[in-house]
């Protein structure tokens, strides 16, 4: 293997390198005895609720606290005056300060503050304090916010967030990381939380991607590593652009590639890579690029450097749609502060966490398979298989239920076909041919499963016989989960939550998409838990399909500072949102924690 077979891999490794030194270069240069200055250690926000109320929030960075008892509020003219305020309870700790015990914030504040009669317009005024854990404390800070009072908005107000304990606790505390400012900690933090994500549907579908392009010639080591760390590198300096450009914009860009077309596209690709896999043909780049790129390698499916890092690119566009704790309180961060480059850098770095088992896979498809002989062949078609798995995966949310669960028939009972599952055994026949004969066996039963679940009216792949189930057991089709109300737009979410209130009711509005595999195994495993329907059998369910991103989908997701599904909002009996939400899959046991410190045990008391 030749030192040019490199160029295209060191190329992205200086890309990669670079994206690291602009989000060095974009972070406040300062000694470790340094602080951030008041308005950065506490980020000051407000949005008027209505007429009267105006919600505050102080982004508190990392080391850094605020005093409960120093808050106050004023107005100017000094005439308007307001209702006591409630503020949330803080951490009690020994201030040496003060030298007594006093109540602090970390991460996160948020309350409210409401006018008494207000007819023209005037300013809040907040005065805070706070102090770093270094034993700096700050003077007092004065922030200002202009009220409107014939401004009112009919919008259900959105409670603070819990101080700790919430779901999405995950995402405040990588919002306040990303805000301290220290790329060593953000760095670790997020290659930490990347290889979390390893056995999730972010990472999963692109173990058998890599695993065919490694294998699809007999390949060293150090190449199999090459092309392994080139689709990595591929993956991360996309994902990390487009997570910049999400946070940026204030949306997720990925919704924008789950469309019919571009999922076809993509399946497609996979189909024509699988062809080569079973030897049909052998894809190969024009002589002049191939030149250009590599005098090593002549074939994209044998591990072709540039060719691994362009699917890298795709993979992580297409394959893996998902939104997580960790990608979420990075674009959190991203959109509130425009610090860009700190966002993408975190993201970088969780990128690389996601791709080191991509890379031990890689280099171990590479080194442990056969070289050559028909183990080979075997090994090539057993990935042709996966690979148009791959692609039935990708276009099934966008396929009929009853077509896609036919499909899966289809490919499963072709794959026991090739392993001559329906042909004799010799009687001298070894080990392997035994097995491979058993595991025929299996994949033609689940075949069969799949088509007599489809004539049963089933309509889940991974449940296929749920549709039997409920005829012998004569349940109702919706038995198998909750049933949501759909609505499309804020002011039919208002409606529906104003209407909830004057009946006494709580709602819970649930963020879904088809694209979403995370919503699918809410629906599936989370919705579908009997527990889960007692306790919310006296809860208004509403749902809002971003399927589309249309922009009245984009309008929702914005108001509720929400980047994609899932994610599930929550509000009381009074019409006010609850300080817990939900963001990404959570099994059943988790979401009735989420559903009790939400609604309360009265309102989502579990069956036993």
């Amino acid at each position: 293997m030749t030192l040019s077979a490199f160029l295209p891999l060191r190329r992205l490794l200086q890309l990669g390198l670079l994206l690291v030194a602009m989000a060095t270069l974009a972070l406040p240069a300062r000694a470790a005895d340094d602080f951030l200055p008041p308005e950065q250690a506490f980020r000051f926000s407000a949005v008027q609720i209505d007429g009267q109320t105006v919600e505050v929030k102080f982004a508190i960075a990392d080391g850094y606290y605020m005093y409960r008892e120093r808050l106050a509020v004023a107005a100017d003219p000094a005439t308007v005056t307001f209702a006591p305020l409630e503020l949330p309870p803080g951490k009690v700790k020994f201030d040496d300060t003060f030298n007594k015990d006093v109540e602090t914030y970390r991460h996160a504040l948020v309350f409210r503050v409401k006018a008494r009669e207000a007819a023209s317009p005037f300013s809040l005024i907040v005065t805070s304090q706070g102090c770093a854990d270094q034993g700096v404390c700050y003077p007092p800070m004065k922030s200002r916010f202009r009220v409107e009072p014939a401004a009112a908005s009919p919008a259900p107000p959105a409670a603070p967030l819990e101080a700790a304990g919430s779901s999405d606790a995950l995402g405040g505390r990588i919002a306040s990381t990303l805000g301290g400012g220290n790329l060593g900690a953000i760095a670790v933090l997020f290659l930490g939380l990347g290889l979390l994500l390893t056995f999730t549907p972010c990472v999963l579908p692109m173990l058998p991607i890599l695993s065919a392009i490694v294998v699809g010639e007999h390949a060293t080591r150090m190449r199999a590593a090459a092309v392994s760390v080139a689709y990595v590198l591929g993956m991360a300096v996309v994902y990390t652009a487009v997570g910049v450009a999400a946070g940026l914009a204030g949306q997720g860009l990925q919704a924008a590639l789950q469309n019919a077309w571009v999922l076809g596209a993509f399946a497609a690709l996979m189909v024509v890579l699988s062809l080569a896999m079973f030897g049909l043909y052998e894809l190969q780049l024009p002589a002049a690029w191939r030149h250009r790129l590599t005098q090593a390698s002549n074939r994209l499916s044998g591990g072709q450097v540039a060719g691994a890092a362009v699917m890298g690119a795709l993979s992580a566009l297409i394959v893996s749609p998902c939104v997580t704790p960790a990608l979420a309180g990075a674009l959190a961060y991203i959109a509130q502060t425009g610090n860009a480059m700190v966002g993408g850098a975190a993201l970088f770095s969780m990128s690389i966490g996601m791709g080191v088992p991509l890379v031990l896979v890689g280099v171990g498809a590479g080194n442990l398979l056969p070289r050559a002989g028909y183990w080979l062949v075997v090994t090539k078609a057993i990935f042709g298989f996966i690979l148009l798995g791959v692609a039935l995966w990708i276009v099934q949310p966008v396929l009929p239920a009853w077509l896609a669960m036919v499909a899966w028939a289809v490919l499963l009972i072709a794959a026991a076909v090739f392993l001559r599952t329906f042909d004799s055994l010799p009687a001298d026949a070894g080990p392997l041919p035994r097995l491979g004969k058993v595991v025929g066996v299996v994949l033609a039963l689940a075949g069969a499963v799949q088509l007599v679940g489809v004539a049963a009216g089933g309509r889940d792949p991974l449940q296929p016989l749920a549709g039997v189930m409920r005829a012998s057991a004569g349940a109702q089709p919706d038995a198998r989960g909750v049933v949501f109300q759909r609505v499309k737009s804020v002011s039919e979410v208002d409606e529906a939550v104003r209407a909830a209130t004057a009946t006494g009711r709580p709602v819970m509005l649930d963020f879904y998409a088809d694209w979403c595999v995370s919503c699918k195994e809410m629906e599936r495993l989370t919705f579908t838990d009997a527990r889960v329907r007692a306790a919310l059998a006296d809860v208004v369910l509403l749902q809002v399909d971003v399927t589309a991103d249309g922009a009245d989908d984009r309008a929702l997701l914005k108001r509720f500072s929400l980047f994609g599904p899932p994610a599930t909002i929550f509000f009381d009996a009074q019409g006010n949102q609850a300080p817990v939400r939900v963001v990404g899959f959570e099994r059943a046991e988790t979401f009735l924690a989420s559903l009790r410190r939400a609604l309360g045990t009265a309102q989502a008391k579990p069956s036993t």
